[in-house]
């Protein structure tokens, strides 16, 4: 968890942007943009246009936006959205079909059985009668099965950050892209995950790791740096964090 109005203030005041400005790119009113931020979401229309503005101002702010859409969901949606009700469907009777037609039916149908029951009676006369059977081509061989090879899937790491022992500023970078930047208060946590499929690394460093405790794969594991408080560039790989490469 994470205050998600306290977050999105934190990017844009770092990147030096005003509400105006944010309007024109967004193409949401700036009340609604300060409303997001304080956490006023009654403030807006309703909670699907919550929804969609929350995401698009964050991604906006180059944040990942559906990160804070689940923190949204998980903290003020209670329940489902109303479903507008759909008219009763009426059942209606078949037409009933005429006398004459319903003969028509069933003399066809008595037609067809008593075609197929000659046919059937014929095959089985033309089998019975001393023809030899014709073996299938491979009928004795042994058969082969295909090997099919399976890449195996690349192992995934899920990390769960949370601020134990006070509050720690995150930036936390995936697949090139920043996923998230803000605060991580004390009692509130926060989960990555590397997905192979759309980005195989993730990056983050804190300015108070001795505050953080990592979970990688529902495991403790320790942060490189934070014993004695210094601020790292780490990597989180599938069995553990470490130190990362020196840009070359």
């Amino acid at each position: 968890m994470f205050e998600i109005g306290n977050s999105l203030r934190e990017a844009r005041l770092r990147q030096q942007l005003d509400f105006t400005e944010l309007e024109q790119q967004t193409k949401i009113r700036a009340k609604y943009l300060k409303a997001l931020e304080d956490e006023e979401f009654d403030v807006l229309p309703a909670p699907t246009y919550v929804k969609g503005f929350l995401r698009n101002y964050a991604d906006a702010l180059g944040l990942e936006g559906q990160l804070y859409l689940d923190e949204y969901n998980s903290r003020f949606v209670t329940g489902e959205e109303d479903v507008p009700l759909r008219p009763r469907d009426y059942q209606r009777r078949p037409p009933t079909l005429a006398p004459r037609f319903q003969t028509r039916a069933v003399l066809l149908v008595l037609g067809a059985i008593a075609v197929v029951f000659a046919l059937v009676i014929g095959a089985w006369k033309w089998g019975s009668s001393g023809n030899p059977q014709v073996q299938g081509i491979n009928s004795t061989g042994p058969s082969i099965a295909k090997k099919r090879h399976h890449k195996p899937a690349a192992p995934t790491a899920r990390l769960v950050l949370t601020a134990t022992n006070g509050d720690s500023w995150l930036l936390v970078r995936a697949g090139g892209n920043q996923r998230f930047s803000g605060t991580l208060t004390q009692g509130h946590e926060l989960a990555f995950t590397r997905r192979p499929n759309l980005y195989r690394r993730i990056w983050f460093n804190a300015n108070k790791p001795q505050n953080l405790v990592a979970k990688l794969n529902g495991r403790i594991v320790p942060i490189p740096g934070a014993a004695k408080g210094k601020p790292e560039q780490l990597l989180v790989t599938p069995k553990s964090i470490t130190k990362a490469p020196p840009a070359t």
